[in-house]
C-alpha cells in the first residue's frame, strides 16, 4: 500500500491564494449580509462627536472595560461582547445621554447593552444583579435595567441581530490552511477592534476581511494580481482600497501598540511610530491589557476614582435619560 505524501506549510511559508467557493448558496448569504451592513452601524457622524468632544471618549472606555470584564467573567462568546458595544455605539450616535449627571447614565446604558447582548447569544443568561460586578459605582434594580433596555430597543428600531464581523469571518477563513486557528486570531482581533473608535467608520465585512489578512500575515500570497484574487476570494462588494486602510490600521493599533498582542510581529529594532489619529492614540492608551497609563503619566485619559456603591434598593431613584 503506498501512501501519498502530505504537506505541511510552515508559518512563515508564502502560499498561493486558493479558489473561491462555489457555492450561490454562501455567496447569496453574504450579498444580504452585505446589503444590511449600513442598518448595524453607528451614524457616519458619530466618530466626528468624539473629536469635537459632543461625547466623552473616556466614559465610552470605561463601559467598554467594564463590559469586558464582566464578559470575561461570565464566560461569554465574543460575539457578546461585540454585540454590546455595538449596541452602546448606535444607541449613542441617534441619541444624547444627559451631559452633566454624572457617569450613572453611560453605567446604565452598559448595563442594558450587554443584558440585551447576553439574551440575544447566551444559553445561559445571568440575572441583572449578577452582571453588575467588579464594585460599579452604581448598582440599578432589574425594572429600571428593564426600562431601559426597551429604549434601546426602540432606539435601535428593534434590530438587535446585528452583522458584525464574525458573519463574514467562517467564509473568508475556510479556504485558508489552518482556518479552525486563523478563524481565532482573526476573532480575536475584530474583538480588539471595539476599543478604537477609528474602527467603526469601516463596515463589518472589511474589518472581518482586514483581519483575516492580518491574522494570516505572509503565509497567504497576493501580490500577483492582487485586486482580482482580493475580490475572488472575499466577495465583489468588499472595497478593497477600504480593507487596505483597514488593515493598516490593525497594523498600527492592534500589532504594534499592545505590547501583549499575541499577534505582534518580530522586533524590526526601532520602535514603532505612534498612531495617525489623535482617537487612535487615545483608544490605544485606555486598552486595558496595556498598562500605558503609567507610561505616559501626561496621558489625557485618566481612571476615574472609584466613589461609594450605592445600595440596589438607593438605585430606585435614578432614572434612565
Amino acid at each position: 500500500m503506498t501512501t501519498k505524501p502530505t504537506t505541511t506549510f510552515s508559518h512563515h511559508q508564502c502560499l498561493p491564494l486558493p479558489p473561491p467557493p462555489d457555492d450561490t448558496t454562501t455567496t447569496s448569504s453574504l450579498t444580504h449580509l452585505i446589503d444590511s451592513e449600513p442598518n448595524h452601524m453607528p451614524s457616519p457622524s458619530y466618530i466626528s462627536r468624539f473629536r469635537d468632544r459632543t461625547i466623552d471618549l473616556t466614559a465610552r472606555q470605561d463601559s467598554i472595560n467594564w463590559i469586558l470584564k464582566v464578559h470575561a467573567h461570565h464566560r461569554f462568546s465574543p460575539l457578546t461582547a461585540f454585540l454590546s458595544v455595538n449596541y452602546f455605539d448606535r444607541f449613542l450616535s441617534s441619541h444624547s445621554l444627559p451631559r452633566h449627571s454624572g457617569s450613572w447614565p453611560f453605567q446604565l446604558l452598559s448595563v442594558a447593552c450587554l443584558s440585551l447582548a447576553a439574551k440575544m447569544e447566551e444559553p445561559n443568561v445571568p440575572f441583572i444583579l449578577d452582571l453588575q460586578i467588579f464594585e460599579p459605582k452604581f448598582v440599578f434594580e432589574p425594572k429600571t435595567v428593564q426600562r431601559m433596555e426597551l429604549r434601546v430597543m426602540g432606539i435601535l428600531n428593534w434590530r438587535l441581530r446585528s452583522v458584525t464581523p464574525f458573519d463574514f469571518l467562517p467564509h473568508f477563513v475556510s479556504n485558508l490552511p489552518s482556518s479552525s486557528s486563523l478563524l481565532a486570531a482573526s476573532s480575536n482581533l475584530v474583538l480588539s477592534t471595539i476599543r478604537v473608535i477609528d474602527f467603526l467608520g469601516f463596515s463589518p465585512s472589511t474589518v472581518a476581511a482586514a483581519a483575516v489578512l492580518c491574522a494570516a500575515g505572509a503565509s497567504v500570497d497576493f501580490a500577483a494580481d492582487g485586486d482580482r484574487q482580493l475580490a475572488a476570494f472575499f466577495h465583489e462588494r468588499v472595497n478593497k482600497e477600504r480593507v487596505r486602510s483597514c488593515r493598516q490600521l490593525m497594523e498600527e493599533y492592534l500589532l504594534d501598540t499592545c505590547p501583549s498582542s499575541r499577534h505582534k510581529r518580530p522586533n524590526s529594532g526601532s520602535a514603532p511610530s505612534a498612531p495617525a489619529s489623535p482617537i487612535g492614540v487615545l483608544d490605544a492608551a485606555s486598552c486595558a491589557s496595556c498598562d500605558t497609563r503609567s507610561e505616559n503619566p501626561g496621558s489625557t485619559i485618566q481612571a476615574e476614582r472609584p466613589t461609594k456603591r450605592l445600595r440596589p434598593s438607593a438605585a430606585t431613584d435614578v432614572q434612565p435619560p
